[in-house]
């Protein structure tokens, strides 16, 4: 029989995670569209910075959500997978700005780019959480693991669709943009 730890949640912790991750969106949403720009020197700088900036609001909404986690043993985080973590946010956040950048989402498009983003996505979260010194070590539900990677792929598209479907409506602010951060 295998035996588990009880875990629980800070539901406080959670909600500044879920709150970090809305205002990372509407920000890249923000700059997504700074990119588009004649001037490709200004638009290569908006979409490295762009891509620091979503790539950091993600890595940091996936960390505090982390440390809301709580279990019965010490928990402690190695430093090169924590930094590699924040690399693959950092990395697919340009991806998706890239993708953003362009003139129109093609399905080929669509589908390549959000495979890549959700790719991106697992790496920094699976890489996250790998980063977790302790032990015993952790148990991989393979079967899990295969749902949270469709799941990223799901959003990934949305997230694209919305931001197309935002810039061919001409809006960069207000409710919209705040519904789909």
């Amino acid at each position: 029989m295998v035996r588990f730890m009880t875990a629980s949640y800070d539901p406080w912790v959670v909600a500044v995670s879920f709150f970090i991750a809305t205002f990372a969106s509407y920000v890249t949403l923000d700059l997504a569209g700074r990119e588009r720009g004649e001037d490709t020197i200004g638009a290569l700088a908006w979409w490295l910075g762009g891509s620091i900036a979503m790539g950091t609001g993600i890595w940091s909404m996936h960390f505090i959500g982390m440390q809301a986690y709580t279990l019965p043993i010490e928990l402690g985080y190695r430093k090169l997978p924590t930094f590699l973590s924040w690399v693959a946010a950092v990395a697919v956040s340009g991806i998706a700005l890239g993708i953003a950048g362009r003139g129109s989402l093609t399905v080929p498009r669509l589908i390549v780019g959000s495979l890549a983003m959700a790719a991106g996505i697992c790496v920094m979260h699976y890489t996250g959480i790998a980063a977790i010194d302790m032990a015993p070590g952790i148990v991989w539900d393979v079967t899990l693991v295969a749902v949270s990677a469709l799941v990223a792929w799901v959003a990934s598209a949305a997230a694209l669709l919305i931001f197309f479907w935002l810039r061919r409506r001409g809006e960069r602010v207000g409710l919209h943009q705040t519904v789909a951060a």
